[in-house]
């Protein structure tokens, strides 16, 4: 079953469908309420965007993808939950798509690989908040600038240019050879 059939079935009563969807997305919405600042309260952002995002599935635009609507509400919820913290929360990336560079029989590769990965970490998380928030749609969770804009309730130039003011901070604290 697609998004458009399960919202339409979820729409008529079906939780069935609406489980579906809840199946398909958990995931994505973990990763991105977990990379914006949820920390170890994403699964709560998770599950209360989930909540809203059904109370209010009726005003959602049905010519517009899924996808970037709930993300929009995971993004908000975690927004909520750190301003309502009064600082700003560890962020807690997890790399568990990014494939391994290195054979895994190579100590030497996978020490630098290691320390290249929590050196690009660790920049992320100084970034400003809308630069690592654009950064991370953009290159973490693989959105496209117009799911961005969506997601964050940008306009896309300022997507653009927050991605590029972001990967520049980065390539200036890392390096060049991580971006």
């Amino acid at each position: 079953m697609d998004d458009e059939e399960a919202i339409s079935r979820s729409l008529s009563g079906d939780l069935t469908a609406y489980e579906a969807l809840v199946a398909r997305y958990t995931a994505l919405a973990h990763r991105t309420a977990t990379m914006l600042g949820a920390g170890s309260e994403a699964e709560d952002v998770v599950q209360e965007a989930f909540v809203k995002a059904y109370r209010h599935l009726s005003s959602f635009r049905r010519d517009s993808p899924f996808r970037p609507w709930l993300l929009r509400i995971v993004a908000n919820e975690t927004h909520n939950l750190t301003r309502s913290r009064g600082r700003r929360s560890e962020l807690a990336l997890k790399l568990g798509a990014t494939a391994e560079l290195t054979a895994p029989d190579d100590p030497e590769g996978t020490a630098v690989a290691t320390d290249r990965r929590a050196r690009l970490l660790e920049a992320v998380r100084k970034l400003p908040d809308r630069e690592r928030e654009a950064v991370i749609c953009r290159y973490f969770l693989q959105l496209s600038e117009a799911e961005t804009a969506q997601v964050l309730d940008w306009p896309i130039g300022s997507v653009k240019s927050r991605t590029h003011r972001g990967l520049a901070r980065l390539r200036e604290e890392v390096g060049r050879d991580l971006a």
